[in-house]
């Protein structure tokens, strides 16, 4: 055999061989390879993450958590230009190959040996790139490249093309937390897919290549760029004429933030939501899509919000101008730009937008630069509430606060008020909470007042104790000592309260007492009942018996509580006695829609349990008018009407609803009753008269102040509603001289309420049965006939009342009918 032949002979041999082994081995690594890929299949059932949605009662949207901004969308609502704009620039042969390309492969390998780059372009189909997002990592090797292309065959074989394309859609990251092309639509754009220009389509096709450096945000040219040669591509492809391709690249570019359309301000609500939703269903709360509608009413809301606002700016402003925020400081020929880094990280609070001073004016004003690195122009008057004007107030490089003013254009210099504030609003009748606020600004402090502050309640306390004096035998013509008094403990220590006013104004009916916010009379009171028996009582409204402090001082409101609680407690009073539980989260409803979870809260029911005097459970009554009859004596049963004549039952109320839920008696209705008409009285002439302004008679509330005016708050009740506002500061330092409840608190709740209360139709109060009607004179002794002010009583109390005393005998003196104690 000649030579050559021979020779050949071997390198066929030998390639054979090659060859054999070259199978050998891609056989091998397939089997591999093809072992470790996941099923496919389990692409059909996937669950993309998705942020936690927040909505108001309406449905109008409140907050959306979670770290990534994803819409998953169906192919069908994907416009086809969109598809297309995709299409052209990632995989052009997409509905025509088996999930690899062969020709872009072929195309990769060929630049790969005839260039010196590593990672050359081409090669990865719209699949394969699905593939490498859901299953591999972003490792270049070649075994990933082939496991890559293998897995990219099976979804082919498993999946439709529509379906693939879909998942590719939806999971592509575009920047600014941004995945899939709906919520990219949405914050680059600010619209849905079908409101999208084709050049807006293009944009967004070149995005996923570098989402971070060649956004039309981050780099509008880069982004530029890649958007004419995608609709080149188009307009080559057939998907788009040439002219609409020209005409799309003319725009120009125009991409700006878009953050999800939040409707209703309410971030303290938000984000008990969001903790609420982590405390039911773990971490992953942020990421399956939950849909939660909250009892919040838009209109209320948006009402406390304003009404805290300007309240605290109203308190702030009485006590003058406090300084700039902070000094940075600035080359004497720094620049606009370079003044605006200054801010950097000083965010807005509420309409306080932060501002660097560049310079001062000769008339008085000054001119100042906001973060975006605009001017602004602040006229002399811009500071009038200070006393002074902006150019005697700020020099060049001062940090300060400015708010639009009323005037279009005009910005005012004002500052962040050191004083907090709080407001709670709840449906007195179901708990609902209809607005809260936690404080002036949640970008600036996000500690929730409303809900995580315990401060002493002072005089706002004082209709608890009220309640269980009447439970005890007490009632609002009971005439009770506002005189000095001192108590001595076992180690010889004294107390001596005193009332606000240092003033003493003698033996007075309960009524007025309220009214006038006697500290003395409630101290007598607690005495007489006993401090166990009411921090007992007083728990029934919904606190924790804990919080009681457990001695005398609990008469002056020294418990550490939180507003929502005082406000719960509250709506006790304005529904008749009944405790409801505060609720907040309406509905719960996942991804796909599906309700899984629907609150169905207990109802107060005036009318229901016991009704007294009918052979039920008796109050204790032991007291009465200051005096100790030892045991009560047998009541006498209501009649069945009322006639309306003094000294006759008062009508019988509507039947209780015989539907869902009924909220447990925290309270005699009757004592409710009482509560109401005096603290109805507290607004007509006492401590709350500011909130007469409102006109409504059903408007009712107690002030509250605490030492050194550290605390101001005002409680109440209108309409449907009971409502509860706390002002104070974070440190505990004094609010200032004079800054009670009524001048610090009232404002805020009257202006809410102004807006909660529109349309809404007065709230009754009409005496319960187990009430008589009865008379009280100059004197303060009560009678059944003759006139005087007007007073309710339980039957029961009247009847020991008559078996025990003469209520028109001679009088006695001061010392033995008053100084009980």
């Amino acid at each position: 055999m000649p030579p050559f032949r021979r020779l050949l002979r071997w390198a066929l041999i030998a390639s054979a061989g090659l060859a054999l082994l070259a199978a050998i081995g891609l056989g091998t690594l397939y089997f591999v390879l093809s072992s470790r890929l996941p099923d496919v299949e389990s692409l059909r059932e996937l669950e993309m993450q998705e942020p936690l949605y927040v909505y108001a009662a309406d449905g109008r949207l409140m907050a959306v958590f979670g770290e990534t901004r994803r819409y998953p969308v169906a192919i069908e609502d994907v416009p086809e230009r969109l598809r297309q704009a995709f299409i052209a620039i990632e995989d052009a042969r997409f509905y025509e190959h088996g999930g690899v390309d062969y020709k872009g492969v072929a195309r990769a390998i060929w630049l790969l040996a005839t260039t010196d780059d590593k990672r050359v372009p081409g090669g990865s189909t719209i699949t394969q790139q699905v593939a490498r997002q859901f299953y591999l990592s972003s490792e270049y090797s070649y075994q990933r490249k082939l496991a890559e292309m293998l897995l990219a065959m099976k979804m082919e074989r498993a999946l439709s093309k529509d379906e693939i394309l879909a998942l590719y859609l939806n999971k592509s990251f575009f920047g600014n937390r941004a995945y899939g092309v709906a919520a990219a639509a949405e914050y680059y754009y600010g619209k849905k897919l079908d409101e999208l220009d084709l050049d807006e389509m293009a944009s967004l096709a070149g995005i996923p290549k570098f989402p971070s450096s060649g956004n039309p945000i981050s780099n509008p040219e880069r982004a530029r760029i890649r958007r004419d040669y995608i609709l080149d591509r188009m307009a080559e492809l057939g998907f788009v004429s040439a002219a609409e391709a020209a005409a799309a690249k003319a725009v120009p570019m125009h991409a700006s933030p878009h953050e999800p359309p939040v409707k209703v301000s309410a971030p303290y609500v938000a984000e008990m939501v969001r903790q609420e939703m982590i405390a039911r269903y773990g971490p992953e709360a942020v990421t399956r899509g939950y849909q939660v509608t909250t009892t919040i009413l838009p209109d209320l809301q948006a009402a406390a919000e304003k009404a805290v606002r300007d309240g605290l700016h109203l308190y702030d402003h009485r006590h003058g101008w406090h300084g700039v925020e902070r000094r940075a400081e600035v080359a004497a020929d720094a620049d606009d730009a370079t003044l605006a880094k200054a801010l950097s990280g000083t965010s807005p609070q509420g309409p306080l937008l932060p501002a660097i001073v560049a310079a001062t004016t000769p008339d008085g004003g000054a001119r100042v630069v906001l973060a975006d690195g605009s001017s602004v122009a602040l006229p002399a008057s811009a500071a009038r509430w200070t006393g002074k004007n902006p150019a005697a107030l700020l020099k060049r490089g001062d940090v300060v606060r400015i708010r639009p003013g009323e005037k279009e254009g005009q910005y005012l210099l004002d500052q962040v008020p050191r004083g907090q504030a709080s407001l709670v609003s709840l449906d007195a009748n179901n708990g609902a909470l209809r607005a809260l606020v936690g404080g002036y600004s949640f970008a600036g402090n996000k500690f929730n007042r409303a809900t995580q502050a315990r401060r002493q309640p002072g005089s706002s306390f004082k209709p608890f104790l009220y309640a269980a004096s009447f439970e005890k035998g007490f009632n609002p013509a009971s005439i009770v000592l506002d005189a000095p008094v001192v108590f001595r403990d076992r180690r010889g220590n004294t107390w001596q309260p005193q009332n606000d006013d240092g003033e003493f104004r003698g033996p007075m009916r309960l009524r007025e007492a309220l009214v006038q916010s006697r500290n003395l009379v409630s101290v007598r009171l607690l005495d007489a009942i006993g401090v166990d028996f009411a921090r007992t009582y007083i728990s029934q409204f919904g606190f924790e018996e804990a919080e009681l402090p457990p001695n005398l001082s609990m008469s002056l409101g020294t418990a550490s509580l939180t507003p929502l609680s005082v406000a719960r407690g509250y709506a006790v009073f304005a529904n008749g006695g009944s405790r409801v539980d505060v609720w907040y989260i309406d509905e719960i409803r996942d991804r796909a829609g599906q309700v899984l979870f629907k609150e169905s809260p207990a109802v107060a029911c005036r009318g229901c349990g016991v009704v007294p005097g009918s052979g039920g459970t008796q109050v204790a009554s032991q007291v009465v008018d200051g005096f100790n009859f030892g045991a009560p004596a047998p009541a006498t049963p209501p009649p069945a009407q009322a006639t309306g004549e003094a000294g006759q039952q008062a009508a019988m109320p509507a039947p209780p609803p015989v539907d869902g839920k009924v909220a447990p008696r925290a309270i005699d209705e009757r004592t409710a009753y009482q509560l109401v008409s005096m603290m109805r009285d507290v607004v007509q002439r006492g401590t709350g008269t500011a909130a007469k302004v409102l006109g409504r008679e059903d408007v009712g509330g107690k002030t509250g102040s605490t030492n050194d005016h550290r605390d101001a708050w005002f409680s109440g009740f209108g309409g449907p509603f009971a409502t509860t506002v706390w002002v104070g500061r974070d440190d505990f330092q004094s609010l200032g001289y004079r800054e009670y409840g009524g001048k610090a608190a009232l404002p805020i709740w009257i202006e809410y309420m102004r807006v909660a209360l529109e349309g809404q139709p007065l709230a009754p109060n009409e005496p319960p049965p187990g009430m008589v009607q009865v008379y009280v004179d100059n004197s303060g002794r009560m009678s059944t006939v003759g006139g005087g002010l007007v007073e309710y009583v339980k039957v029961e109390d009247l009847d020991r009342m008559r078996n025990s005393l003469d209520l028109l005998g001679p009088e006695q003196s001061d010392e033995e009918a008053f100084d009980i104690f």
